[in-house]
């Protein structure tokens, strides 16, 4: 029998328990990788992973030394660290003249933050051995920004950076980092729109419909894998062709 292509690879997927971290976790899985998933409450982490066939720990992104102490703690356990995915994000909207500063605060510190937390454990762990790929989660809004999107436009906008400059130093290092910039994709984060709002949206995409979580996941998938071996330091747009 033929191994699956992530066979015998440890991956991380941060904000696993839901949407799009959890479609990955079980794609991932899928592929032979063994997984662990990480979300805010542990209970809900270990669910989650159960029904993907992974394992569930509890993470806040935004305590650095909490996601350093977890990433080598699964390094330790199974040898290795492969695939890390830094999805651990929150979005809140606020026309500018509403934003308030913890909204900056607590956007700015997971989204950030907690992405570059992530990527420094991922590459400790990952240049022990030479080798490994980190994807980021952007988004398009980060890339071209939104009306009443401003604080997350921004922190997407860095979360991008990070992936492209950790790429540059981390590639001779034998370690790939690339970013995935969703739009608008049928989530938890997006369940709130109005059905008008979803309909505009749909409707200014030339694919005619929102995304799915399992979309932005497979092209993830493909990225940690070894098909894309030569790519790094990219920011793959899963619009659908809204920004056409």
């Amino acid at each position: 029998m033929t191994d699956l292509p992530l066979s015998g690879r440890v991956a991380l997927v941060t904000g696993g328990t839901r949407g799009i971290g959890l479609a990955t976790a079980r794609a991932l899985v899928e592929w032979g990788a063994t997984v662990v998933l990480t979300g805010r409450d542990e209970a809900r982490a270990k669910e989650a992973a159960a029904s993907v066939g992974a394992s569930g720990l509890a993470l806040d992104v935004t305590d650095a030394k909490a996601v350093s102490s977890l990433v080598r703690g699964v390094a330790k356990e199974h040898g290795k660290l492969d695939v890390v995915v830094a999805n651990a994000g929150i979005m809140e909207d606020a026309l500018l003249g509403m934003i308030k500063e913890d909204l900056v605060d607590t956007t700015l510190s997971t989204n950030v933050a907690g992405t570059l937390h992530t990527v420094q454990a991922a590459a400790r762990a990952m240049m022990r051995k030479k080798t490994g790929s980190i994807v980021v989660l952007a988004s398009i809004v980060g890339e071209y920004g939104s009306a009443g999107q401003t604080v997350y436009a921004a922190s997407k906008a860095a979360v991008a950076n990070i992936a492209r400059s950790a790429a540059k130093e981390l590639g001779r290092s034998g370690i790939r980092v690339n970013a995935v910039a969703p739009g608008v994709i049928e989530t938890d984060l997006t369940a709130g729109l109005s059905e008008d709002a979803k309909a505009e949206n749909s409707g200014r995409t030339p694919l005619g419909r929102l995304g799915r979580p399992e979309e932005v996941a497979n092209a993830i998938r493909f990225l940690v894998s070894d098909e894309a071996s030569f790519i790094t330091g990219q920011v793959l747009g899963i619009d659908g062709g809204l920004v056409l």
